[in-house]
């Protein structure tokens, strides 16, 4: 009896000295947490930040080498553009989510190593339930410090079955992020073509603009010096003058309309703000996209091809795979393992040994949580349902919008291109009549600030004949690139989108994308 309460009086200073150093370490971990306060970032680190994003953005992995045509200027959006970039990244991070939903298909392998020790023996007494007296001597049975480790294998059925599914869900949110890229794609490359033909109207149009302002300005003065002198009454040179400030309110107006143009399409393709480069401008009279306005053929195509309708389908898809993650949940788990087992206590007949078994586990509570989880999963694919009647009404309602558009825009570049002849033959019959002295210089003035606005509403007209008929293409769910870009350099890139958008003039290959896989049912 003395030796066990010696052996008892002995654990409770034991236990004492543990309970104040968990005490302890509690008080000094609660001082810490209430230590840490708000700490904003220093004015290095901002610095730091801004100067290693402005040398991204500044930083141009193939320079523009001569003028820029449309072809060149798609092919760096599609490569360069910051949200083409994060798209592209999107994609790459589902792919790698992907593959990381396959390594949750293997079984589970832990290598475990660990150290035990303690200040004194683990060891008991025996005591006789009749007398109440010590039977045996205190004993151990364990070293005071021992190594232990073990290298075991587990794989868990009910687990493989849902990383199966998952995996499959993972695989269809690939395709999702694909399909939103192509989304970005196509509305990339319809932005593209209305800035370049702004851009394209800046070229020609500012150095005329130009001067059109220096000869209003040098008119004026003289308009003032003749007020100022009085060299004529009053109400005639001021009315002139009020004219000549009309025509330079209007020059100007147009000057700022133009003058950012090709600061907007350097930061659509990528350039920093700031490059210089120029443009390949092409002749007005250049041939006019020509689309079939067949509307059962384009709504049709509209349906099956348009990214957001195919996003919905792959949602559909993993909403469904999710109700058969819910009844997978409901049998029975049954997990097995396998392992190799050291461990360093001397008073062990083997040290080394290999432990193998089995376990079967069933949540009973998972019988009565699936009916809640599938009635969600029900609503959920309602609402994606019914999300995609609303977008199918929508897109239909797109493509005979944007047809309409496309045939309104047409008809008026054709007023635009005839207003503009007209208009420039005014201006030679003005000019002859000037060197005649048959008119003033007010009339010569007037007629070529109405020639320059005359070939801004025409190159406006071009922009919007372009933009109309990109919209159409977008509303119809035409790709805006070739599927297969992969790592092309921008000139190879801008040849692949030339072939595919310019085979014979500005009109689209129909009968080439139609070749495309996902255009299959179309043809059928």
């Amino acid at each position: 009896m003395q030796a066990i309460c010696l052996l008892r009086r002995g654990q409770l200073q034991t236990m004492r000295t543990a309970v104040r150093a968990v005490v302890t370490v509690m008080i000094l971990l609660t001082m810490g947490g209430c230590l840490i306060k708000p700490h904003p970032m220093e004015n290095g680190e901002i610095h730091a930040r801004a100067v290693k994003d402005f040398l991204a953005i500044s930083a141009v992995d193939e320079p523009v080498a001569g003028p820029i045509d449309l072809y060149e200027a798609m092919a760096r959006a599609v490569k360069y553009n910051l949200d083409a970039k994060v798209k592209a990244i999107q994609v790459q991070l589902a792919h790698q989510q992907l593959n990381v939903a396959h390594y949750s298909l293997l079984p589970q392998v832990a290598a475990n190593a660990g150290f035990d020790g303690r200040n004194n023996f683990a060891g008991g007494v025996g005591q006789s339930i009749l007398t109440g007296r010590q039977a045996i001597e205190p004993f151990t049975s364990s070293e005071k410090n021992v190594l232990a480790g073990n290298l075991a294998l587990s794989w868990d059925v009910l687990d493989f079955g849902l990383s199966f599914v998952r995996a499959q869900q993972a695989a269809d949110n690939v395709l999702v992020a694909e399909e939103e890229k192509r989304r970005l794609a196509v509305r990339l490359i319809q932005d593209v073509r209305g800035a370049y033909w702004r851009a394209v109207s800046a070229e020609r149009v500012l150095p005329r603009i130009q001067f059109l302002d220096d000869s209003v300005s040098k008119a004026l003065e003289s308009t003032r010096q003749i007020v100022g002198q009085k060299l004529q009454a009053p109400l005639t040179p001021l009315n002139y003058q009020r004219d000549l400030l009309n025509i330079q309110r209007e020059v100007r107006r147009l000057f700022r309309e133009l003058s950012t143009a090709k600061l907007q399409l350097a930061s659509m393709i990528g350039l920093p703000p700031g490059t210089s480069f120029d443009l390949v401008v092409p002749p007005r009279e250049t041939a006019i996209p020509v689309v079939n306005l067949d509307s059962q053929k384009m709504e049709e195509q509209a349906l099956l091809l348009r990214p957001e309708l195919r996003t919905i389908d792959y949602k559909k898809r993993i909403n469904a795979k999710e109700a058969k993650a819910v009844f997978l949940e409901l049998f029975p788990n049954l997990k097995v393992s396998l392992g190799g087992y050291y461990n360093s206590n001397s008073f062990l007949l083997y040290q080394n040994w290999l432990s193998y078994a089995a376990q079967a586990s069933w949540n009973l509570l998972s019988v009565f949580r699936a009916p809640a989880k599938l009635k969600a999963i029900e609503a959920n694919g309602h609402m994606l349902d019914v999300q995609s009647l609303a977008l199918s009404m929508s897109i239909l309602t797109e493509v005979h919008v944007g047809a309409t558009q496309f045939v309104l825009a047409k008809q008026e570049y054709q007023d635009a291109r005839n207003y503009q002849q007209t208009q420039s033959a005014i201006v030679e019959q003005t000019k002859n009549l000037w060197l005649t002295e048959r008119t003033n210089d007010l009339t010569l003035i007037r007629e070529r600030a109405n020639d320059v606005a005359a070939d801004v509403r025409l190159d406006t007209a071009r922009a919007g004949l372009e933009t109309a008929y990109a919209t159409l293409m977008a509303t119809m769910g035409e790709e805006a690139v070739p599927s297969s870009i992969a790592e092309q350099s921008v000139a190879q890139l801008t040849e692949a989108i030339r072939e595919y958008w310019e085979p014979s003039g500005f009109t689209m290959s129909g009968g080439e994308r139609r070749t495309e896989p996902h255009a299959t049912p179309a043809a059928h």
